[in-house]
C-alpha cells in the first residue's frame, strides 16, 4: 500500500539538508502522490517554517509533523449497528468499483455480528447486477428482493424495507444503479429512493449512503464523491483495492473538501477482506512510517 510514496517521503524525510530544493522536491511528491497543488504548497511551508524554528531531529520527526497537518483532514466513520431497528445503507459507485462484491462482504461481516441481513437489488439497469447479487444472496444465505430488469429500483426499495420491517430483520444494504449519470439524472432517481426510505419511517439514525470508491484512481474518486454528494449527502466513504492502494493523497483530498469519512476498506477478494478503516494505520503508511 502506496509503497512507492511512502517510501520516497521516507528518504526525503531522511535528508538533513533543509534547502530550497529539498522543500521543492517534498511539494512535488506531495503532488504526485495525489494531495493537489493547493495542499501539497500549504504542507510544505508549513514543513519550511517548523524545520527552521523548532529544528527537528530526526527522520521520524518530520513524519510525524506532516502526519499531524494531515490528520485533521481525514475521518473515520463508526459502522455498528443498533439492536433494536431495522438501518438501511444505501452503496452508490460507478460500475468497476467492485459495488457489488463490496455488498456481498458488508452482508458477511454484518453477519458474523448475528445480524439479519436482506439485500435490495435495486440496479435494475443491468441484469447482470441482479443476478450477481443474487448469486451473492445463495452463497451467504442471505435474503434477497428483486424484481424483474428495468424495474423501477424506488419499488425494489420499497418492497425490501416492507418486507425487513415484517420479518424484523437490521440491516438492509442496497445497489444502486451504477452508470454515471449527469447530475440531474441522478439527483433523480436517487431523491425519489431517498424519499421512499424516509417514507417507510427510517430515521437519519438508521439510513446511512456509502460511496464505493477504486482505491487506486485518484483524481476520478475526488470528482465521483463531488458527483453523489451532491445528488446526496455521502455518510461515508468505501474503499476498494485498498490493498494496492496508490493514490492515497486522493483520500485526503476528499476529506479536506467535503468532509466525507471512510468507514471500510476491502484488502482482497474473499467476503472476509473488508474491514472498519485504521486512519493511524493509512496516515503512518502515507508519510512512510511503516514499510
Amino acid at each position: 500500500m502506496l509503497k512507492g510514496f511512502g517510501a520516497k517521503l521516507k528518504a526525503l524525510f531522511g535528508m538533513n539538508t533543509f534547502d530550497e530544493k529539498y522543500f521543492e522536491t517534498l511539494e512535488d511528491f506531495l503532488i504526485e502522490g495525489d494531495l493537489g497543488a493547493k495542499l501539497a504548497m500549504d504542507i510544505s511551508d508549513e514543513v519550511r517554517k517548523q524545520a527552521k524554528s523548532t529544528k527537528p531531529k530526526t527522520q521520524q520527526d518530520l513524519q510525524l509533523l506532516v502526519k499531524s497537518l494531515l490528520s485533521d483532514k481525514v475521518s473515520t466513520f463508526d459502522p455498528s449497528l443498533d439492536d433494536d431497528a431495522l438501518t438501511v445503507f444505501l452503496i452508490l459507485g460507478v460500475n468497476g468499483v467492485g459495488k457489488t462484491t463490496t455488498i456481498a462482504k458488508l452482508a458477511q461481516y454484518y453477519q458474523k455480528q448475528g445480524k439479519q441481513v436482506l439485500l435490495a437489488a435495486a440496479d435494475t439497469f443491468r441484469a447482470a447486477a441482479i443476478d450477481q447479487l443474487e448469486v451473492h444472496a445463495t452463497r451467504l444465505d442471505c435474503r434477497i428482493v428483486k424484481q424483474k430488469h428495468g424495474s423501477d429500483p424506488g419499488s425494489v426499495v420499497y418492497d425490501a424495507i416492507t418486507s425487513a420491517q415484517a420479518r424484523k430483520e437490521d440491516l438492509i444494504l442496497v445497489d444502486t444503479a451504477g452508470r454515471m449519470h449527469n447530475k440531474e439524472n441522478l439527483l433523480r432517481e436517487l431523491s425519489k429512493i431517498d424519499k421512499i426510505v424516509k417514507g417507510r419511517g427510517i430515521d437519519a439514525v438508521h439510513y446511512k449512503k456509502f460511496l464505493v470508491i477504486d482505491s487506486t484512481t485518484g483524481q476520478n474518486g475526488i470528482s465521483q464523491a463531488e458527483l453523489f454528494n451532491q445528488a446526496v449527502s455521502l455518510d461515508a466513504l468505501i474503499l476498494t483495492k485498498y490493498d494496492s492502494l496508490a493514490k492515497g493523497g486522493a483520500l485526503v483530498q476528499i476529506g479536506e473538501k467535503l468532509h466525507i469519512p471512510i468507514a471500510f476498506v476491502g484488502t482482497g477478494e474473499t467476503y472476509r477482506d473488508v474491514h472498519p478503516f485504521d486512519k493511524d494505520e493509512f496516515l503512518d503508511t502515507l508519510v512512510g512510517l511503516t514499510d
